[in-house]
């Protein structure tokens, strides 16, 4: 059940929020769907271009421009790729929590979605030295009882579901939790995602620029906050850095923008 949040203003003198968002799956997206997928080297491939090469060009891009983000990291991923986590880590960005092996949480039973968190948190301690505060399922989709083990496992926000597009409290039974809600049209995956096996599109950077350009607009004309997701493998890519350094580089010349982690707008919207 959603229930709508008073939203302060922003702090001054910005009359926008924008998070950038990026999810870390590398090799566990594609090892999530299935044993079959550890003997297929090309697609594992693809999946690892993102700490081999998409992260380290969105750190510099976010270094060089000045921006925080938050980077959502399953604990295969930490595992895998230690040493790019850790250079997420020393960036000063915040690292958020995405499952273990980036299990639909609709697909596996209530203990296995325990031990999907258990094993993530375990995984992100243990080679980087974080405990997440906040959670974004795999593939967004969210079941009651992954629900309630945020709130078990002390979950300040999520960030997995669509019920607005703005900030808001989800509540059911007796537990609520902060929603910093997403949509799959500001997602990368979905207009850029193409596989073998399931085809997908490729569609240009300019036509997804104009879509994520148009969002703002939206956003800066409720004076709201705005998510967009990213994956290193995705946008990555040389092509698509440059389209997401020009849509930064026109947004923050549009508007005076409040470039926030999520767990920096979590803190401000829950501040006394």
């Amino acid at each position: 059940m959603r229930r709508e949040l008073e939203i302060p203003r922003w702090p001054q003198p910005a009359s926008v929020a924008v998070s950038l968002t990026f999810d870390v799956d590398a090799e566990s997206g594609f090892l999530s769907e299935g044993a079959e997928y550890a003997a297929r080297l090309t697609t594992l491939s693809e999946a690892a271009f993102g700490p081999a090469r998409g992260v380290g060009r969105i750190l510099d891009l976010l270094s060089e421009l000045a921006l925080p983000a938050t980077f959502y990291v399953p604990g295969d991923t930490a595992e895998r790729h230690t040493a790019t986590v850790e250079q997420i880590v020393a960036a000063g960005h915040e690292v958020g929590h995405h499952g273990h092996l980036h299990l639909r949480s609709d697909r596996i039973s209530a203990d296995q979605q325990r031990e999907e968190i258990e094993r993530g948190f375990a995984a992100l301690q243990e080679s980087v030295g974080v405990r997440p505060r906040g959670y974004r399922s795999p593939s967004w989709e969210l079941t009651p009882e992954t629900f309630a083990l945020l709130g078990e496992f002390g979950f300040d926000y999520d960030s997995s579901l669509m019920g607005d597009d703005r900030p808001y409290l989800e509540e059911r039974e007796d537990r609520t939790i902060l929603e910093l809600p997403v949509h799959w049209s500001l997602d990368d995956w979905t207009h850029f995602w193409w596989g073998i096996d399931e085809g997908g599109r490729l569609a240009t950077p300019s036509s997804v620029l104009e879509v994520w350009l148009a969002e703002f607009e939206s956003a800066l004309a409720d004076r709201r906050h705005v998510t967009y997701t990213m994956h290193p493998e995705i946008i990555g890519r040389g092509h698509r850095i440059a389209m997401l350094r020009r849509f930064l580089e026109t947004i923050r010349d549009r508007a005076n923008i409040w470039f926030a982690s999520h767990g920096e707008i979590c803190d401000y919207l829950r501040k006394p």
